[in-house]
Order: C-alpha cells, then sequence, then structure tokens
C-alpha cells in the first residue's frame, strides 16, 4: 500500500475522508454499565463523563428524567470544559461564568447577563443524537437528521435478557484493531494451544476461552475443540461474497475426504464483525476510533439459547479489564504478559489461555500506534484484509463525492439489515454449504426471541409495511 493511501485509510478525526465516511454509521460512545454506580460510585451523585470519538471531544450525562445528553465539551461562551459542570438535573452548568445547557444542547440560562438579555436564545451546544441499544450507547455525529435507520442485527433485536456488553481499549488505530479481526487464518496461529483440555461449558468458557468449546458435529465420533481443529487443520480455504452490509466470509479446513470443517463469519461495514462462540452463543464487536492512535472495541454477546448471566460475564472480564475506562491490565508496559516458557510449552504466543482477547491486544499493538502498510507483503490468505481496503477507499470517494455510504448508512438497505448467520462446525464436505444453513436455521428456531422477530418481519411484509 502507498503511504498516501494509509494515511487516507486510518485518518479519522473532523474533516477527514475516512472520518466522513465513519460519521456515516451510528458509532458506539459508551456502555450503559459506565453509568451504573455499583461500578462506578461516582455515578450516583453526578452522572457525568468526558469521552473522545473520532477525535472528537464530547460530554455525555443522564439528566433528572433519564435522557442522555451527548455534547461537545467546549463551552461555546469562552471554551471552557462541560465535562466539569454542575450537573442540575435538567442539565449542565458551566462553572466558569454559569451558562447551562439542556441534554438537546439548548442554552437554558446565562445568569451573568443583564437582566432581560435574549443571549442564551441564540446560543446552542452542539448536541448529538443518542441511541440505547442493548446496553451500548450509540451516537449520530453525522448531519444533523439525517441518521440512517438502526440496524435491527440480532445482537440489538434480542432482549436484554439474552445480550451483555463489554468494551475495552487498545492502544492503536481503528483499522488494524478491525483487520485483525476479520482475518480467518489467524486463530490457527496467534490462537493456537498446543495441547487440548477437557471440553468447557460454554458459562465457564464466555471470557475468551471460546476456542476450548467444541464445533458442532463430530469427527471420528468425537466432538473436537475448536484448540485442536485450528492447530491441526491452519491452511484454511478462504473465500467470501457480498452481502447488504458489508461482506460474509467463509474458511474451509478440510479433515478428511468425507468431512470439512465450516466456519462462516461476517464483516459489517466499517468495523463490525459477527463470529460464533458457541453453537447459541455469538460475539458482535465494534471498533471506534477514540482519537487516531486508540480504539475501543465494544462487544454484544448474543444468547441463541438461555438468558445470560451478566454478573457472571461481567466479572470474568474484570479479571483483565480495569474499571472506569475500561483499559486491560496486560499492555506494552508488562509485555502482554509475555512467558516463554509457555510459549514453549503451552501456547503458540505464550500470553495465557484465559483471555484471548490479549493475543488480538498484542496483534493489534504490536503493529504500532499506525501500521505501516507500505512495508506489508500480503498473502492469497490476507484476500479478505485486501477486499476490505478496496471497500473502505471505494466509500471514501463515494461519500467525498456526495454519495451515500455502503450497507448500514445507505437507508434503502435498511430492511436488509437483519441476522447475519454464523457457523463454526464439521461438515459433510459435498455438501457443507447446505449444512451451515441448516444449522444456523435450527440455532434461529430454537431461539424463541429470533422466532418473535421472524413473525413481525412476515407480517410486516404481509401487510405491505
Amino acid at each position: 500500500m502507498k503511504a498516501d493511501q494509509n494515511e487516507l485509510l486510518t485518518r479519522t478525526g473532523p474533516g477527514t475522508p475516512c472520518g466522513a465516511v465513519l460519521r456515516s454509521y451510528w458509532q458506539p460512545v459508551a456502555l450503559v454499565d459506565e453509568f451504573d454506580p455499583k461500578l462506578d460510585p461516582r455515578m450516583a451523585q453526578r452522572p457525568v463523563k468526558a469521552l473522545r470519538v473520532l477525535g472528537q471531544d464530547l460530554v455525555l450525562f443522564k439528566d433528572a428524567e433519564g435522557r442522555w445528553g451527548l455534547l461537545d465539551k467546549d463551552c461555546p461562551h469562552r471554551g471552557a470544559d462541560l465535562s466539569f459542570g454542575r450537573h442540575e438535573g435538567d442539565g449542565l452548568r458551566c462553572p466558569f461564568h454559569g451558562w447551562k445547557f439542556d441534554a438537546t444542547g439548548r442554552c437554558l440560562e446565562t445568569p451573568a447577563e443583564p437582566t432581560g438579555s435574549k443571549l442564551c436564545e441564540r446560543v446552542r451546544q452542539r448536541s448529538y443524537q443518542v441511541l440505547e441499544k442493548s446496553g451500548i450507547l450509540f451516537g449520530w455525529f453525522g448531519d444533523e437528521g439525517q441518521a440512517p435507520p438502526f440496524p435491527e442485527f440480532d445482537c440489538f433485536a434480542a432482549p436484554s435478557t439474552h445480550t451483555f456488553a463489554f468494551k475495552g481499549l487498545w492502544n492503536a488505530n481503528w483499522l488494524q484493531a478491525f483487520e485483525v479481526g476479520i482475518d480467518p487464518a489467524h486463530p490457527s496461529f496467534l490462537h493456537r494451544f498446543l495441547n487440548d483440555a477437557a471440553l468447557d461449558a460454554i458459562g465457564d468458557n464466555a471470557a475468551g476461552k471460546q476456542f476450548r468449546s467444541a464445533s458442532a458435529g463430530e469427527f471420528d465420533g468425537e466432538r473436537w475443540p475448536m484448540t485442536r481443529i485450528m492447530r491441526e487443520f491452519h491452511q484454511p480455504d478462504i473465500s467470501f461474497e457480498p452481502k447488504p452490509w458489508g461482506v460474509q466470509l467463509t474458511a474451509l479446513r478440510p479433515m478428511t475426504p468425507a468431512l470439512t470443517h465450516v466456519r462462516v463469519t461476517q464483516a459489517i461495514f466499517p468495523h463490525t464483525f459477527v463470529i460464533p462462540l458457541s453453537e447459541t452463543l455469538t460475539i458482535t464487536q465494534m471498533h471506534v476510533p477514540v482519537d487516531d492512535t486508540r480504539t475501543y472495541w465494544y462487544s454484544v454477546f448474543t444468547s441463541f439459547g438461555g438468558p445470560v448471566d451478566k454478573e457472571a460475564m461481567r466479572n470474568q472480564r474484570l479479571q483483565f479489564i480495569s474499571l472506569p475506562d475500561y483499559i486491560p491490565k496486560s499492555g506494552r508496559h508488562n509485555n502482554w504478559g509475555f512467558n516463554a516458557e509457555e510459549q514453549r510449552t503451552e501456547t503458540y504466543l505464550g500470553m495465557g489461555e484465559e483471555d484471548i482477547n490479549v493475543h488480538d491486544q498484542w496483534a493489534v499493538e504490536s503493529m504500532g500506534a499506525i501500521q505501516d502498510r507500505t512495508r506489508e507483503h500480503l498473502g492469497t490468505s490476507d484476500k479478505v484484509i485486501m477486499a476490505n481496503r478496496r471497500t473502505l477507499l471505494k466509500a471514501i470517494e463515494t461519500v467525498q463525492a456526495g454519495g451515500v455510504a455502503p450497507g448500514v448508512a445507505d437507508a434503502s438497505q435498511a430492511a436488509a439489515m437483519r441476522g447475519p448467520d454464523t457457523v463454526d462446525g464439521i461438515a459433510p464436505a459435498g455438501a457443507w454449504g447446505t449444512w451451515w444453513l441448516e444449522q444456523a436455521e435450527a440455532k434461529r428456531a430454537g431461539a424463541e426471541w429470533a422466532q418473535v422477530e421472524a413473525d413481525a418481519t412476515a407480517t410486516a411484509g404481509n401487510s405491505g409495511e
């Protein structure tokens, strides 16, 4: 890749071409949990947080009526920091001169001005629309009033009892974070375990030990853990096909002439992937730039089986991530927990078995704050990476020309923003294409909430809505 292209794809602040593309989509800005006093006692007295998203400094607060306010952080009077504002129930008051703003950015008071002044009627702080979905707060940073419909993907359609949201900070650019996630070849190496343990129940491995769980289907009468499949069959046949939301990725790992391992995942443009965690649980992970050298990943775990235990899932992850800012305990400062003896005897990477997120974190952060793609030598196994970059370059060109960004940003495609399905399993080699669809349908049929959603869609279609 040429240096100017790398610069184009990695800069996301206000006024940048790639930033304009990302502002065509709803962006996660915070977890609802961040305002829970049990997790952050400060929120009991003052539900206010300073944020940085897409290189913009913001303040997020919840008023006494339960409304979310997301405003530019600099007071429109003389630029003081509104994240230190006095929370007065109906809005935030700047401590500098007492100017007060509600959740919509409307100026309520300018108390130092002469009696009868109409100044506050002419002042408005820039505010951003906020939606709460599956435990995540999303902001709209595009033109006011131009937000596309919010997608009805499974992670957002499922009831709160069947989803759990979490996040973490990586000190690197958003694009390399996303590219690690959509790379179908890397699990055979980065997440390789040198030995296999007893298969865990999903409640035990949901913290990141997903490669200890079994794939669907059997091999020689056995259910194989993903650790063994990824280790023994490390040359996947990778393919992808366009979908309304982005691309569907398929990685085939032939095991015998009769059986093949099939892993179908989804890339939702511009920075989200959907992968299977087990036969009944998926992960939808988004990668939003804090700025050009830091990225928050947001994950939604969606159950197609029973309700999830949010407290247990949160506690598992708090072993590895510190509140209130969701910063990993491992990082460059401690070599990501690298252990040479472990690398020799237990794992390919040597950075622990309990949380494979740190594996991805190392891959992302060790490239540098912004990866220098001019030094890459890409191969056939990188075909998805190359295709995604072409799509991003095309989207930048389209938006610069005044067009509509692809996928979720295109309101005309809203009805197609459902699902998408994933699978991980051992299939008949000659019939894997129908096998995986049958598996996906069976998973969906087993989820009562998914059936309700399907019935509602069918009803709407039959009524012409």
